[in-house]
């Protein structure tokens, strides 16, 4: 009886703090994304032809609209991949599309403190790129044959000014910083530009779309997310503090690639390694061994790693996985210093 309590008192925690001025906005940001930016308008730029500052920028940088985890992010890889994408690129969306999501980082800076949010951010993005250039210098060769059949056959489905999509995104992030800051009056502001444009600018079509799109989102993600939380509540009851302390307490080497191995192992759904992160660093795990397990953790898991053995062969897979658990635990090292 006590075990479930300790899991139902972290849920009924969670559900009080996090869901209505966080994730709410959230969900309607990634289902907006969904449907009203095209895919393939995002996609096209990741071919080899593309300029690399390009490419990579849009690579690493896209994980934080995309709200997918570390399997749902596969068929899109898989996609680019095979239709002729550059491997920097392609590896650069693979990790950093669950690393960076805008779910996982307001998550993780609201319930883990700015400070890691902000380092879970910036590196993934930087790592991202860099784990990408490194396997296009090892593996320069990647699908000749492929590379004529990419950038062909994008078309812009919406007719709305680039502007309007512009300030549209924008003032729905504003609602979501505004909602979790407590700015009731910004965050009035941003709702009715919102409304405003969705009013005069999208179709009853897209609408619909958007709006089942956010519920998909939302019974894909909300479910699962709520069974971490009451597994990291269970967590926290049974797994005696001196446990943590004496393998991932301390900011050391060993610490470090203790959790980025475990987080690189283990499934974490989207958001869900947050509540469980929260728990272990309640029981006295360090900062730096948990940033380590926050950026090997959702952007790897078993499934993953036999999935992308499939698609890109064993030996680049390989080569993957290793250099997310060696930048993991050298990031988790360096930074947890300073945090």
């Amino acid at each position: 009886m006590n075990v479930i309590r300790a899991g139902w008192f972290a849920l009924t925690d969670y559900l009080s703090a996090h869901v209505i001025t966080c994730l709410v906005p959230a969900f309607f940001i990634a289902g907006a994304i969904t449907i009203l930016i095209s895919q393939d308008k995002v996609l096209k730029y990741f071919g080899e032809q593309t300029k690399k500052v390009v490419s990579y920028t849009i690579a690493s940088i896209s994980g934080a609209i995309l709200a997918v985890c570390s399997c749902t992010v596969l068929p899109l890889f898989s996609g680019i991949y095979k239709r002729g994408a550059g491997i920097g690129p392609a590896i650069a969306f693979l990790y950093s599309g669950p690393a960076i999501n805008i779910l996982a980082i307001t998550y993780t800076a609201k319930l883990l403190g700015l400070d890691i949010g902000v380092s879970r951010a910036v590196g993934a993005i930087l790592f991202s790129v860099v784990i990408g250039l490194i396997m296009a210098l090892i593996f320069p060769a990647h699908r000749e044959e492929n590379r004529a059949m990419f950038t062909s056959s994008f078309e812009v489905k919406s007719k709305r000014s680039e502007v309007v999509n512009i300030l549209f995104f924008v003032f729905l992030v504003l609602v979501l910083i505004f909602a979790s800051s407590k700015h009731w009056v910004l965050l009035g502001i941003s709702l009715l530009v919102v409304i405003g444009i969705t009013v005069r600018y999208i179709r009853k079509d897209e609408f619909k779309l958007w709006m089942k799109s956010t519920w998909d989102f939302f019974l894909q993600i909300f479910p699962l997310l709520l069974l971490g939380v009451f597994i990291a509540g269970i967590i926290k009851f049974f797994v005696p503090p001196e446990f943590i302390a004496r393998w991932v307490g301390s900011n050391t080497v060993s610490a470090n690639l203790i959790a980025s191995v475990i987080g690189a192992f283990s499934y974490f759904a989207t958001l869900t390694e947050v509540p469980i992160v929260k728990a272990l660093m309640d029981l006295g795990m360090s900062k730096g061994p948990a940033l380590a397990l926050l950026l090997a953790g959702p952007s790897l898991s078993l499934p993953n790693m036999i999935v992308i053995s499939r698609i890109m062969g064993l030996k680049k897979a390989t080569v993957y996985i290793g250099l997310v658990v060696v930048m993991a635990s050298t990031t988790g090292l360096i930074v947890g210093r300073f945090i």
